[in-house]
């Protein structure tokens, strides 16, 4: 990730910002985002913002028409005074941190960076049920302790003929899928909001319920969106389901699961254990309580991050803003509604045509 030089873009180029967290005294958090696109498209003018808020501010936001945002939250105080602002290119999959309805009303399209992350977490999933069943973490600690004698006394279990129960099937989940086909396990389980019951099976997947998901699979894992109807998705009723030799797994939001229910069912072993990558309060900076528990593996919604996710995020959040500059409408847009609005329109006439 080459440092654009911070300036005043001239008027007539589209003007794109980058969040201030992409940088840490001035030099790159993650070099693997490959800014050359952005850099050497004709007509775009970058800048990093002057410093990281945990919300974007209005004024950071002033002469822009687009922005690739990595952490910080969008509002609707954020696009009070976002007048040229046509863009806002979020640097992953997630956008429950931005107010799409706000984004809407204020003519700014938001882009996601769909397909980037789809590989990279469902390796990281099944590399997750792989730890779990066989047990890694306990043996690892048993031979650092050099209770080699022990070795007997931790048994783990093998994916064959196992079931897995998928929450939430896009693009993460039919990845997980395709992964697993060749283990020799059951035919995956699979409960999604959004999918009728005949798309899942041509997919491969069996269209349950949550309770007959929670209740037959041995690994259950989450790739569905944090919204309204999946907060408190898993609770404790869904977790007093499950068999006492299955696994949870999360690399989607908090939330979806309920951490009180979980660390509550996990502390009583009640199920075997889990694997966490988000939770409800993020970023954690003290010892979580979860770390105090030997049945479950943690990371700092970080678990997927690898030098090819970030070349092909970054890739993706600035292709969405290179196509807006270039007349053309992104891909992965979240409200595609926004192109219907004559404000919008105007908005996007009038860089285009100061662009050409």
């Amino acid at each position: 990730m080459n440092s654009p030089t911070p300036n005043h873009p001239e008027t007539s180029a589209f003007r794109v910002g980058l969040t201030g967290d992409f940088y840490k005294d001035g030099e790159p958090v993650y070099p693997d985002f490959d800014l050359e696109p952005l850099q050497r498209e004709p007509g775009i003018a970058l800048a990093n913002f002057d410093e990281h808020r945990d919300e974007i501010a209005p004024e950071q936001l002033a002469g822009l028409n687009g922005v690739v945002v990595l952490s910080p939250s969008v509002t609707r105080h954020s696009l009070s005074q976002s007048g040229e602002l046509l863009a806002i290119s979020r640097f992953g999959v997630g956008y429950d941190s931005v107010d799409v309805a706000a984004c809407t009303e204020n003519d700014v399209a938001l882009c996601i960076a769909t397909g980037a992350v789809d590989r990279p977490v469902a390796e990281a999933a099944v590399g997750w049920m792989f730890a779990l069943s066989y047990r890694m973490q306990a043996k690892d600690r048993l031979f650092r302790d050099a209770r080699w004698d022990q070795r007997g006394s931790i048994m783990g279990s093998g994916l064959h003929g196992k079931t897995v129960g998928i929450i939430g099937f896009g693009g993460i989940g039919r990845a997980v899928l395709q992964m697993l086909s060749g283990f020799g396990m059951n035919p995956p389980l699979v409960y999604d909001l959004v999918l009728d019951p005949d798309t899942i099976t041509k997919l491969g997947g069996e269209p349950v319920t949550l309770p007959d998901l929670m209740k037959r699979s041995d690994f259950v894992t989450v790739h569905c969106p944090f919204n309204e109807q999946t907060a408190d998705l898993i609770s404790a009723p869904e977790l007093e389901l499950m068999k006492p030799e299955a696994f949870v797994l999360n690399t989607a939001r908090g939330g979806i699961i309920n951490e009180d229910a979980l660390f509550e069912a996990l502390s009583a072993e009640r199920i075997a254990g889990a694997a966490l990558d988000c939770f409800v309060d993020e970023p954690v900076t003290e010892p979580h309580r979860f770390a105090q528990l030997e049945n479950v593996i943690l990371s700092s919604h970080n678990i997927a991050w690898t030098r090819e996710l970030f070349r092909d995020i970054g890739a993706m959040a600035s292709q969405n803003l290179i196509d807006l500059a270039n007349g053309e409408r992104p891909k992965s847009v979240i409200n595609p509604e926004v192109f219907d609005r004559p404000t919008f329109q105007k908005k996007w006439e009038s860089v285009r045509s100061s662009n050409s």
